[in-house]
């Protein structure tokens, strides 16, 4: 039985990877407008049906990495060292999707066909952004769940809407103009520099609380 569980997996995967890899090809071929889901399915040699199996929209197929970025943010959470200070454990999440979003492990060409259309089509621009709330919550909710002493569930969606923000806003500002990889990868991490700086201060005031705390008697 984990046999055949394991040979369907890989079949959806390699199903999954041949609709984005026909996406892209006729994303950059005919361009985006002019091609429809069916065309995709047709391409990838599948059906209609099959391609709304793994994808609910068309945008959807320029996000496939979306959830594997997302793991890999809440996982730098779960696996943080003992007492790790928020700042720091923020900052590996951060460098961990910006590092996946910049392309570094997409050979196919899904990166860069996501980022030109990302800045010229209003729908990939509204599927970001839904992506980017869900996003924000999955990793508030852990984020919260890690430092239930520190933060409360308002606090840790503010901090990961900052982080998250300043990120997704340097990245489509450095892509309006048409700068390589490397330089939007470089200005996400500035960003995120940027916004990590106010999260040193929580990191600060709790070390300072605890220090000051009045020891219990028992």
């Amino acid at each position: 039985m984990t046999g055949e569980l394991g040979r369907r997996e890989r079949k959806k995967q390699l199903t999954r990877q041949a609709l984005v890899d026909a996406a892209v090809r006729l994303f950059t071929e005919r361009g985006y407008e002019q091609t429809s889901v069916a065309d995709i399915a047709e391409a990838a040699d599948v059906s209609k049906r099959t391609y709304f199996l793994h994808f609910a929209t068309k945008e959807d197929v320029l996000l496939a990495d979306g959830g594997t970025r997302i793991d890999q943010a809440v996982r730098a959470i779960e696996e943080r060292r003992p007492g790790a200070p928020l700042r720091e454990v923020l900052a590996e999440a951060a460098n961990r999707m910006i590092d996946n979003a910049a392309g570094g492990d997409l050979p196919n060409g899904l990166a860069a066909i996501r980022a030109r259309l990302v800045v010229t089509t209003p729908a990939v621009q509204a599927r970001v952004l839904h992506s980017l709330f869900t996003a924000q919550t999955r990793i508030a909710a852990a984020l919260r769940e890690a430092y239930p002493d520190t933060l409360d569930d308002v606090t840790a969606a503010g901090l990961v809407g900052a982080l998250t923000g300043a990120v997704s806003a340097a990245a489509v500002a450095s892509l309006r103009l048409g700068e390589p990889p490397e330089r939007t990868r470089a200005v996400m991490h500035h960003a995120a520099e940027i916004a990590l700086r106010h999260i040193e201060s929580l990191d600060e005031h709790d070390a300072g609380h605890t220090a000051g705390a009045t020891p219990r008697r028992s």
